[in-house]
């Protein structure tokens, strides 16, 4: 088997979560956070798209992490996100992190917005 190390620049992958929390880049942070390539944060939720929406040049894709069950984002939330170019991904919180670990693995331009489980 080949192993290949994987370097990820300046954005932080998913370590792991639990109940309340994420652990990202080797720190625990409790709540609702964003991932992106400036930085991790804690998230107000779907009211909160000013953070998001300033990374509309520097990222193609937004996974929303909905949770420890996927369920339907507000469609203000995201209209507002589409309007400026972003995509917009729904999944559970589980899901949203594997995905987007692969893809910042791969390179891609990518960003998360979680809830906990």
């Amino acid at each position: 088997m080949r192993l290949t190390e994987i370097t990820y620049d300046n954005a932080k992958p998913i370590d792991g979560y639990g109940p309340g929390f994420f652990r990202i880049g080797g720190k625990v942070i409790e709540g609702a956070v964003t991932v992106m390539p400036s930085g991790v944060a804690s998230w107000g939720g779907y009211d909160d798209t000013e953070a998001l929406l300033a990374m509309a040049d520097k990222v193609d894709v937004i996974f929303v992490g909905t949770g420890a069950e996927i369920a339907h984002t507000p469609a203000a939330f995201r209209e507002i996100l589409e309007a400026a170019g972003l995509g917009v991904e729904t999944m559970a919180s589980p899901a949203a992190c594997r995905t987007y670990n692969v893809l910042l693995s791969e390179g891609r331009r990518v960003a998360l917005a979680l809830f906990p489980v």
